[in-house]
């Protein structure tokens, strides 16, 4: 059974999960309570609480997206991802700037963001994305900030992206950062 691996940044963590084929298909386990429970960075109460699908054509870039009391699990099913970290949490406690990661993820993998890394993908490919979140959907606790914003520069490899129009709308995370003030 695989374990988790760290990621680019504290908290974000990397699993490969194991397939199961046979004659009949393919069998994987997405995910156990267990593999969640008591991770560093994760919320006290880690329980997984929604799950969600999100299905991206080449070229779409969804982010950059911020949660203060979620944490994320994300399990790719189909495509290649470019993952955009950026961790907020200096900034939010005053005591240096974002911090800013990236992977490139397969399907099979599992990716765990705790709470104050913002996050965003690129879809290279047609990309199936599975993802548990540790609390139920909450617009108030709903953040993000630009995709693009040079003060982050997350060096996405596609500078024309398709957006949605909040995320082609969002403020800079300077600007995000002073309104949670």
């Amino acid at each position: 059974m695989s374990s988790w691996s760290p990621g680019p940044l504290p908290g974000v963590l990397r699993r490969a999960l194991v397939p199961h084929s046979d004659d009949r298909g393919v069998f994987t386990e997405l995910w156990r309570s267990s593999w969640t429970e008591g991770l560093p960075g994760a919320p006290a109460e880690s329980t997984m609480r929604q799950a969600n699908l999100s299905l991206s054509l080449p070229g779409v870039l969804r982010g950059l997206h911020l949660h203060g009391r979620q944490a994320d699990l994300w399990l790719v099913v189909e495509g290649h991802p470019f993952v955009g970290l950026v961790d907020v949490r200096p900034m939010l406690v005053g005591s240096g700037p974002a911090v800013v990661g990236t992977l490139e993820a397969v399907p099979g993998d599992a990716i765990y963001i705790p709470e104050g890394v913002a996050h965003g993908f690129l879809a290279t490919d047609p990309l199936t994305l599975i993802y548990l979140v540790t609390n139920e959907y909450d617009a108030s606790d709903e953040l993000g900030f630009r995709w693009d914003d040079p003060a982050v520069a997350v060096p996405w490899p596609n500078r024309s992206p398709l957006l949605s129009e909040r995320d082609a709308a969002a403020p800079t995370l300077d600007e995000l950062i002073a309104s949670m003030a």
